[in-house]
């Protein structure tokens, strides 16, 4: 009954009824969007149209601090915020403000509160758009792409709505063009973006020799000194296997060390588009390790070149993973810093006659035996007008590519080098309308920062020969690319689709559930960053791709935690247990280490009062044999208090479960030791323990060999288990997210983000001993 009214009350908000259906099956999502529509009604006191019924839907589906809920939906339900783009504002405002309170006078200003948007305005900025491409529209008619009218138009009015825009850009293109003509009807094909394959053929010797397995008693920095002896040093390239020289060659590399001073340089390289995992932290520590172990330096670059797919949140949220990690860049820098040099060398490249403008489609380049294009050898002058043509936007999107004429490793030929997205860009705006290849840019960066070693994974492999010969195909100074294997971990996907799919099919709850293997998710967890070092320094800089078993990343954890995490105790399952006999007036104070191994790392108190709690699971009425803990004639200690308490009477309620226990209780030495102590708590703090376990039930879940029935097929239902009213000693009352504790005999534990005043919530980092069941 509950469904079918929430079914009900979801397609009223103008959610299709399969759409409701399907959020219905994910809790968290459905019970978030019940909550915000009824909050709404309240609110409006009367029914929810569809506007603001969409706006609801994707401030549930999207909100992650849910303090935020009712303080959004009073805006969203008072028209305050009454469009996508001012609902995107608010979300990413508050995302960046956890505190309270919330300035309400800087929240609108930065969500455009009280902006209003005329449709004058949007009539002027869909004009102005249009005279500005009048002659293409003219002559393109409708097959022109009118997501660039419409993106000019929201450049210009920000918090307007996108479906007036729309309206207003169909009706003045209608204005212009008329009806539509049989001609307009003929659809062109939709051409995905111009990418090469790549490809793990490994047709080129293994430079970096040895490094099958590391050696796990070096630190990654001796390690990374070692690799140092099988590197050039820099200026000494041309001593690098395969490496090209030419008559300039030499001549290059003296200027290269004028400039750097003998100085190792390396960069890590990540495209903004999604976030960092396991695998990448291998990367940042080979990078920027390498660096720091020879006294280089090591930039932060961004490969921005494909702004369809790079969100603002990738971006900081990478320079905040190379930070905890423990990394500084020497500088952070982007691939669009250099897009004016990248166009120059381009066309340089297209006048010495080593590139061409080519009309094939992306259907045509695909594999490794596509016929020759047609248009490889069009004269030069004809290749530059054409180029300079794409640039100014008069080619549609996979009309027109530039290639570069060479043959790769892999039996490649002509790698693209630039194509025609017409997607503004997060740094350049709409200046460019035609962005490189990484297949072009790569090098020719490396190149610009002088870079000393290009360190890569291992299928870049296949592109060595483009970066040399596109460094010496300019006359440029050439780094030496380098190449080592990948880190991947069983039971985890990493790919950004794959988590994509997780996360809209409800199975986590965004990027940083700690149940994937993403570094947000992983520091979420509670994972230390010298944990993942020491792991990336165990598995060690190797050639050959390493896939490596979770529990050894949790070990690394264990060893730094076991350090640093001071203890406290907590209890998951509490039974009450009364002391009949205690031993004071009032509660007593105990002294507990924080760190039993070292007292010297100091102590916190606790309370010790008449009634404490134990684990239910600490308590066997009928006991089987080998159970030393707490039962009939049989004592326990309770930790750190020098007591022991003996079993008098068990209460039980109507169903005749255990409700609770009396004791009595005794000092610790004035009789036989027991054979246990237990954890305790007394006057505790209540609060969420989140348990978690694998996500997927096998090995590898992307193998249709061992999963044939794909990777959500996979999903193990238990790998999150959620105990809402655990109970914890007071001492850990003023912890902040992603603080750590050991709690006695259970294991680690960090505070999640999700905590708020009141209400602690602790993520199960790790248990204290590897499960034995995991291989």
């Amino acid at each position: 009954m509950a469904a079918l009214d929430s079914l009900s009350l979801f397609t009223s908000l103008g959610l299709s009824e399969q759409k409701a259906r399907e959020t219905l099956k994910n809790t968290a999502l459905s019970a978030q969007l019940r909550e915000a529509a009824t909050q709404a009604q309240q609110t409006l006191g009367s029914t929810i149209d569809k506007a603001t019924g969409t706006l609801l839907y994707g401030l549930a589906s999207r909100l992650r601090d849910t303090r935020r809920l009712s303080f959004l939906v009073s805006y969203i339900a008072s028209k305050k915020i009454h469009t996508e783009p001012q609902l995107s504002a608010a979300l990413e405002y508050v995302r960046s403000h956890p505190l309270d309170p919330i300035d309400t006078v800087d929240f609108e200003q930065e969500c455009g509160v009280g902006v209003i948007v005329t449709p004058e305005q949007i009539e002027e900025a869909v004009e102005a758009a249009i005279n500005r491409h009048r002659p293409q529209l003219l002559v393109e008619r409708y097959h022109f792409n009118m997501g660039l009218l419409m993106g000019e138009a929201r450049a210009v009015l920000k918090w307007a709505d996108g479906k007036m825009i729309k309206n207003e850009v169909d009706m003045q293109v209608l204005h212009l063009l008329g009806p539509k003509l049989e001609a307009d009807l003929e659809k062109k094909p939709k051409v995905a973006k111009a990418r090469l394959e790549e490809t793990d053929r490994r047709t080129a010797k293994d430079v970096m020799e040895n490094g099958e397995t590391a050696d796990q008693t070096l630190s990654l920095m001796e390690q990374l000194r070692g690799e140092a002896l099988k590197f050039h040093k820099p200026g000494e390239n041309y001593k690098t296997p395969g490496y090209v020289v030419t008559p300039h060659t030499m001549n290059l590399l003296k200027q290269h060390l004028e400039i750097t001073g003998g100085q190792v340089r390396t960069r890590f390289p990540p495209e903004p588009n999604g976030i960092l995992h396991i695998g990448h932290a291998k990367a940042i520590n080979f990078n920027f390790g390498y660096a720091k172990a020879n006294n280089g330096i090591c930039f932060l670059r961004f490969d921005d070149t494909n702004p369809e797919k790079e969100e603002a949140k990738f971006f900081s949220a990478i320079c905040d993973m190379v930070a905890w990690l423990g990394y500084t860049p020497y500088k952070v820098t982007y691939a669009s810093d250099y897009f004016d040099q990248l166009y120059a060398w381009a066309v340089e490249l297209i006048r010495r006659g080593l590139a061409y403008v080519c009309h094939q489609r992306v259907e045509e380049l695909k594999g490794h035996n596509t016929l020759p294009s047609p248009w490889r050898d069009r004269p030069t002058e004809e290749s530059l007008l054409l180029f300079e043509a794409m640039r100014k936007g008069k080619f549609s999107e996979g009309e027109a590519t530039l290639r570069m004429k060479l043959v790769m490793e892999d039996g490649k030929m002509d790698p693209v080098a630039y194509r025609v997205k017409y997607i503004p860009h997060h740094r350049t705006g709409d200046k460019w309308c035609i962005y490189p290849t990484y297949d072009y840019t790569h090098c020719l960066c490396d190149s610009i920062e002088h870079i000393t070693h290009s360190l890569c994974t291992k299928e870049f492999q296949a592109r060595r020969s483009s970066y040399f010969w596109l460094c010496n195909a300019l006359d440029i100074y050439c780094p030496v690319q380098w190449e080592y294997g990948r880190l991947n971990l069983h039971y985890a996907v990493v790919s950004k689709r794959k988590i994509l799919q997780l996360v809209a099919t409800g199975a986590v709850r965004d990027w940083d559930d700690p149940r994937l293997f993403t570094l947000t998710a992983l520091r979420r967890r509670g994972f230390p960053p010298e944990a993942i070092n020491s792991f990336c320094a165990r598995v060690g800089v190797t050639v050959a791709q390493t896939t490596m078993e979770p529990h050894l990343l949790e070990a690394c954890v264990r060893d730094v935690l076991n350090d640093t995490a001071p203890r406290a105790m907590a209890v998951l399952e509490s039974l009450q247990v009364i002391i009949t006999n205690f031993p004071a007036t009032k509660s007593l104070d105990i002294q507990v280490p924080n760190f039993p191994a070292d007292e010297t790392k100091g102590f916190h108190q606790v309370p010790f009062a008449p009634i404490v709690f134990i684990e239910r699971t600490d308590f066997k009425e009928e006991p089987e044999p080998g159970f030393k803990r707490l039962a009939w004639g049989q004592p326990v200690g309770l930790r750190h208090t020098g007591y022991v308490i003996e079993l008098q009477r068990v209460v039980k309620g109507p169903s005749g479960s255990v409700e609770s226990l009396e004791v009595t209780c005794r000092r610790a030495d004035a009789g036989e030791k027991p054979k246990a102590f237990i954890h305790w708590v007394s006057q505790p703090l209540m609060c969420e323990v989140r348990l978690y376990e694998r996500l997927f039930q096998h090995k590898n879940p992307e193998d249709p060999t061992e999963v044939p029935g794909g990777f959500l097929s996979d999903l193990n239902l238990a790998s999150l288990h959620v105990v809402e009213a655990a109970l914890v000693d007071c001492s850990v009352a003023l912890a902040r997210p992603f603080d750590k504790f050991q709690f006695e005999r259970l294991g680690y534990f960090s505070v999640d983000p999700d905590s708020h005043q009141g209400k602690l919530v602790f993520n199960r980092t790790v248990t204290l001993k590897e499960d034995p069941g995991k291989v």
